[in-house]
């Protein structure tokens, strides 16, 4: 009998099993409706799922509470300004995620008024989804059936079921395995109750076997962290470019990163692309080294040289160049690498 059967034969208990563990014990977050009480806001499910893409519950809740404030639905979010949303989301990483989210709620807007489609076919179209993200908005905003795989669904279902294939190989079993389990009926609890079981049960280390609700069935709980296997990750590629502190009647020059690309429409710091091309100091500054900082990417990992130039380049030559305020730095929403830069700096202002 294969996993796939074995889990089809038990689905019924597993899945019964993790609902009532779920209604005694679901995580309260802000995006979601209390357990076995209907659907949530399909607003919030979908702006909370866009948030969490690669990143953790506790970094957005900040982040959802700011934009739900500022922008409560997708009518309002779609007619912001995109300086404003792109600086709201600085900090957050993964900026492409922020410009697909201005795409998408103009799209939602303009072509289904202003409601999100229902069906993960529908959503799919959409900009910024992808299969998980239409699975769980289907699935959590609209209770239709089905198969929602994230990183904890992933770690649960392999140490379930013992799987031996390493990822990212093992994803079209782990996704027919958790096929098998998902039930017909509260279909986005269960999705939900199998993140939850994963983020506060199953967990990378030091999983609490004890109080797992399937711990009976599992077979890989004598030797849980093994689970998921994984290839050995590749190294990080090195960059390496310059940041220029360029201060002037207290205030410090920012541009406009272009459009597409790494960090695409945020502001920064000026500097080269990280390839050794950019905006230059003209040949008669003084320019003085204030020390680097590193900051590591989904590809690669950076290197900023930050120095301190008495006169600027051409302004004329960059992106959307502004004087802001050095003691209002905080609401220009740079991005993290460029935070980092710019807190080097300030700290060495008066050295």
């Amino acid at each position: 009998m294969t996993a796939v059967q074995q889990a089809i034969d038990k689905s019924g208990d597993i899945a019964q099993a993790l609902l009532t563990h779920y209604d005694a014990h679901a995580r309260t977050l802000p995006w979601r409706a209390p357990p076995g009480q209907g659907v949530a806001n399909p607003y919030h499910v979908w702006l909370s799922e866009i948030m969490l893409q690669q990143t953790t519950v506790a970094a957005v809740g900040g982040y959802f509470q700011k934009f739900t404030h500022m922008w409560p639905n997708f009518a309002a979010l779609a007619a912001a300004d995109d300086a404003d949303v792109m600086a709201a989301w600085a900090g957050l990483g993964y900026y492409a995620r922020a410009r697909n989210l201005l795409k998408c709620a103009r799209v939602v807007v303009a072509e289904h008024d202003g409601r999100l489609p229902e069906t993960e076919a529908a959503l799919l179209k959409l900009p910024g989804i992808g299969p998980y993200t239409a699975a769980a908005i289907a699935a959590i905003a609209f209770g239709r059936r089905a198969v929602v795989v994230d990183g904890n669904v992933e770690r649960v279902i392999t140490r379930l079921y013992a799987v031996e294939t390493p990822l990212p190989a093992a994803k079209p079993e782990i996704g027919a395995l958790m096929d098998a389990l998902t039930p017909d009926v509260r279909a986005g609890d269960f999705a939900q109750a199998m993140m939850d079981l994963g983020a506060t049960v199953c967990t990378p280390r030091n999983p609490a076997c004890i109080l797992c609700p399937v711990a009976e069935a599992c077979k890989g709980r004598t030797e849980a962290e093994r689970f998921p296997v994984k290839r050995a990750k590749p190294v990080k590629p090195e960059r390496s470019g310059v940041a220029w502190w360029i201060e002037r009647e207290g205030a410090v020059l920012l541009v406009r990163r272009p459009d597409k690309g790494l960090l695409g429409g945020m502001r920064a710091l000026p500097g080269c692309d990280w390839r050794g091309t950019g905006v230059a100091p003209a040949s008669d500054a003084d320019v003085e080294t204030l020390g680097q900082v590193t900051h590591v990417f989904t590809h690669f990992r950076l290197t900023l040289d930050v120095a301190r130039l008495t006169s600027a380049p051409d302004i004329e030559a960059m992106t959307e160049a502004i004087w802001w305020p050095i003691d209002r730095l905080h609401e220009a929403g740079l991005p993290t690498v460029f935070a980092k830069a710019a807190k080097l700096a300030m700290s060495r202002r008066d050295a």
